[in-house]
């Protein structure tokens, strides 16, 4: 818009310049004075019409985009209902926290390729399971499918028996939790962050704080549980953040939780205090570790590694590492070398 604006007062007075010079060039009695003065009062005025009708018609077309876009979210298909009356789960549904994968097919259109390509197998309730693969092999694909973010194509998931597909969304993602890769907190109090629909203790909220390592860093503030949080958790450390994600879940006690990628942002210290934690506080839950880092899952019960949408192995990661032949075998190695490089680099 400044670009044109510059451009069309310079074209105009370029413009009415040449008409002043013509003006004056031409001898006087072929043009009356005053329909001369006339045409340069005008013309001066012309320029700011004419800005105001180009600036007008600029900006009406800019707001049609937002038409467009209005347009094109209106024809996009609507999630699933948040409650299905007629198949509700029960209190207590996940009672185990099994999870089966039967024939799973996944693509985010039906223009691109197929994203998951026939995952079949289960995991086991109360289990800890480690998901690896490289980049693009579909990690992330599987947890937004269980969480119903991207719909399957084909196949369904079960949990404890149940085709996730019949419940509806609010049903089924408030029976889980998750702690994603970028922890997110939101303006308010520490309290409202940890417990936002009020439905615990402060007794319960400080047990988890304790389990957490948090309590003595939260007791630095005079307002305690009323610690005021700005916007994202800026005032907060990442790995504080991360923290207190892990205490939400915690407090929430769902039987199947889902670590999106947890510890990726975070240091050593915490990283070993958040799965520490984890494994003290989950025996009871089934545990579903995306990774990058292989010491996160390499104390997994059992670990599934993808690679193109498909399943290369499942199996114990003492099994999978005994096989010289086994591609978990591989990511490990890779990860070995990547880390004694990043170490020298460091020295150097």
């Amino acid at each position: 818009m400044e670009w044109l604006s510059v451009r069309i007062n310079f074209l105009f007075n370029l413009v009415f310049f040449l008409l002043l010079i013509i003006l004056v060039s031409i001898p006087r009695n072929s043009v009356d004075p005053s329909l001369a003065g006339l045409a340069a009062t005008y013309g001066l005025n012309l320029n700011v019409l004419q800005a105001w009708v180009i600036w007008n018609l600029c900006n009406v077309e800019n707001k049609m985009i937002s038409v467009e876009r209005i347009l094109q979210l209106s024809n996009i298909p609507s999630e699933a209902p948040l409650v299905i009356e007629d198949c509700r789960p029960a209190e207590q549904w996940p009672k185990y926290g099994t999870i089966e994968l039967d024939n799973l097919h996944v693509q985010y259109s039906p223009s691109l390729p197929m994203v998951l390509k026939g995952i079949s197998c289960t995991f086991p309730a109360e289990k800890k399971i480690g998901v690896v693969g490289r980049t693009g092999s579909g990690k992330s694909t599987l947890i937004q499918t269980l969480f119903r973010v991207v719909e399957p194509t084909e196949g369904r998931i079960l949990i404890d028996g149940t085709d996730i597909t019949r419940l509806g969304l609010h049903d089924l993602r408030s029976k889980l939790s998750i702690i994603p890769q970028e922890p997110t907190l939101f303006q308010g109090t520490l309290r409202t962050n940890l417990d936002p629909l009020q439905q615990h203790s402060d007794l319960e909220i400080w047990e988890v704080l304790r389990k957490c390592r948090l309590d003595e860093i939260v007791k630095e503030d005079k307002s305690l549980l009323d610690a005021p949080v700005v916007e994202d958790g800026e005032n907060w450390s990442v790995g504080q953040r991360q923290l207190v994600c892990l205490a939400r879940v915690l407090l929430m006690k769902r039987k199947i939780l889902v670590l999106d990628e947890a510890t990726a942002s975070v240091d050593a210290v915490t990283d070993n205090l958040i799965q520490s934690t984890i494994r003290r506080e989950t025996n009871n839950c089934t545990v579903i570790t995306v990774a990058h880092r292989i010491p996160t899952v390499i104390d997994s019960d059992l670990v599934l590694v993808l690679e193109d949408g498909r399943i290369l192995e499942f199996d114990s990661p003492s099994h999978l590492l005994g096989d010289k032949t086994s591609a978990f075998l591989r990511l490990v190695m890779e990860f070995i070398g990547r880390s004694k490089c990043d170490h020298q680099s460091e020295l150097t």
